[in-house]
């Protein structure tokens, strides 16, 4: 008999834990037979002993199936299941669009999405700002939109990597969060019960990111794409810049108006266009929809401007209980802020560098994001018209518009955003978008 003690001591004292031990392990925390202390003691076991690749690869798959594992086959679908996940950043709406351009080349996309975190928007709060959206399906509609619309976006169901869900809540309140072992299984096991042929990993770098450090989001995405290679899933991850939002808007109801526009031709800013149609290359890639990264990068732009992607979005919004006139009507049917606030430059002279994270958490104090996990969301407030970095401008040029519930949160909020920016004489050094890319054959060390 395995004993959680014993398994304990020898992660404890820096030994390889085999899969039975992991297996035992992982069925106690699901069905609740062994303790909160002893979770916490692993978990602070692991944090500072780590795991090597197998022990990564065992614990992810016990977290998957201590639920519900999703089986496509039954459906026949005609092309493969692929899905995208980001480790989150301010104006990171790539999941709205991604989606429906996938699906609009021959793809089949079950995202299942978090809340936002911090100062990271979440993609499911964004979606309930739109009337009407069930971000909370039952599996067999989740399965007929996916089938149907081929995406379906939606939160985290407790039928899905559920050891996943206590093991995070002890990690969060015992200072164990960032173990780069436990962060790919925490991702990874919910990906694979999702039954996913291919995912592509967003991991963000920079001041805006969850972990600013490069070196470290290195480190993820070669954990992630070895494990989740490893555990049978086709898996590629690209490094991108978050020292700057993504998109020039944050906030719920303003990124969905963003990915309306976006998806229907009327605007797409340069770094999210860019980005969304590298993670999305990769995707096809995966699934082989596409031989290469240049053809897969023309058939998305084709599903774009075909009116098709615009279309798979519209279907997946009105299946899930959405107004069927979204793309018509987004302007009267998404709220808006009663306050609107232009944030003047202090001075002339160059975009020399922005701190991401603190715009983040200016759109989490208007009411765009939760600082308890009772708080409810204003969709209607967050930040648009974003200056980027490098831009020239002169004084009392606009760096970023304050939608607010009032003018005393627009006062607030507009000295946050001031302080936010620095402004130089000197342009910056460019920086790359995308600094990084792992293939599916990356390697992964040992640890």
């Amino acid at each position: 008999m395995l004993l959680p003690q014993e398994i304990i001591r020898r992660k404890r004292d820096g030994a390889v834990l085999s899969r039975a031990e992991i297996d035992v392990f992982v069925r106690g925390i699901s069905d609740g037979s062994i303790g909160d202390g002893q979770i916490a003691a692993l978990a602070m076991a692991v944090y500072f002993n780590d795991m090597g690749l197998d022990e990564r690869v065992a614990l992810t798959e016990a977290m998957r199936d201590s639920g519900q594992v999703l089986d496509w086959t039954s459906l026949d679908l005609p092309g493969p299941v692929l899905d995208k996940h980001s480790t989150g950043g301010v104006g990171d709406l790539v999941s709205l669009l991604l989606g429906p351009m996938v699906a609009a080349c021959g793809g089949f996309v079950p995202m299942i999405s978090g809340r936002g975190l911090g100062h990271t928007g979440g993609t499911v709060d964004k979606l309930e700002s739109i009337p009407g959206y069930q971000v909370a399906p039952d599996l067999t509609l989740f399965r007929s939109v996916v089938r149907d619309a081929g995406v379906a976006i939606i939160g985290q169901t407790a039928q899905l990597a559920p050891a996943d869900k206590r093991l995070y809540g002890i990690r969060d309140v015992t200072a164990t969060v960032e173990s780069i072992a436990m962060i790919t299984a925490s991702i990874l096991s919910k990906k694979l019960a999702a039954g996913l042929d291919g995912l592509v990993m967003d991991i963000k770098t920079g001041c805006g990111a969850f972990m600013p450090n490069r070196d470290q989001s290195m480190a993820l995405a070669q954990s992630i794409v070895a494990v989740g290679n490893g555990a049978g899933m086709k898996t590629a991850a690209l490094l991108t810049d978050m020292n700057e939002p993504l998109a020039p808007c944050a906030g719920n109801a303003i990124e969905i108006r963003c990915a309306v526009d976006y998806l229907a031709g009327g605007s797409r800013p340069p770094r999210l266009h860019e980005v969304t149609l590298a993670l999305g290359a990769q995707m096809l890639v995966l699934g082989g929809l596409a031989t290469d990264a240049a053809e897969a990068r023309a058939k998305l732009l084709e599903g774009l401007e075909s009116g098709r992607a615009a279309e798979r979005f519209a279907r997946m919004v009105a299946a899930l209980g959405g107004p069927i006139d979204l793309l018509e009507q987004s302007e009267r049917l998404l709220a808006r802020a009663d306050t609107v606030v232009a944030v003047p430059a202090p001075r002339s002279g160059f975009v020399q560098a922005c701190d991401c994270r603190a715009l983040g958490l200016v759109v989490v104090g208007l009411g765009g994001g939760r600082r308890d996990p009772a708080d409810r969301i204003d969709s209607a407030v967050g930040l648009s018209g974003f200056a980027r970095i490098g831009d020239a401008v002169v004084v009392g040029q606009v760096l970023a518009f304050v939608h607010a519930r009032g003018p005393d949160d627009a006062r607030q909020a507009s000295e946050a955003v001031r302080a936010a920016f620095v402004i130089g004489e000197d342009a910056p050094a460019a920086r790359a978008l995308i600094p990084g890319y792992l293939p599916q054959s990356v390697e992964h060390p040992q640890a």
